[in-house]
């Protein structure tokens, strides 16, 4: 099977993002909070290594979300019936995205921080 050409790549890549905001409403509230991030960037004027780390923390939660996904999907097309060990699967798919997302709402509070404070 030959690959598409390379934009062919980016727009199903693309439709993949748009999917999940069309269908996942925790990839919409995290969309949100990155979009609050950029706000807080521009607002307090992070200097570029705090608005790299931000930047790299909302995409991480974001990544973790359509991995999480991702491996939600797989697993009900494998088995549409409760079943103890593909709900195991998916808990810690999901734990996944709660670590990334508590990482990230402690890089916020140590990079916001001193621009709130100080």
């Amino acid at each position: 099977m030959q690959k598409p050409p390379l934009h062919k790549s980016f727009l199903n890549a693309f439709r993949g993002v748009c999917m999940m905001i069309k269908a996942e409403r925790n990839f919409r509230i995290e969309l949100l909070a990155f979009f609050i991030n950029l706000f807080f960037i521009f607002y307090f004027k992070l200097n570029t290594t705090d608005a790299v780390l931000v930047i790299i923390a909302s995409f991480a939660v974001l990544s973790a979300e359509i991995f999480n996904t991702a491996i939600e999907k797989i697993c009900d097309i494998i088995q549409p019936d409760f079943d103890e060990r593909i709900g195991f699967i998916k808990d810690i798919a999901a734990g996944a995205v709660v670590l990334t997302a508590i990482a990230a709402v402690i890089i916020g509070i140590l990079v916001y921080w001193k621009y709130i404070v100080g």
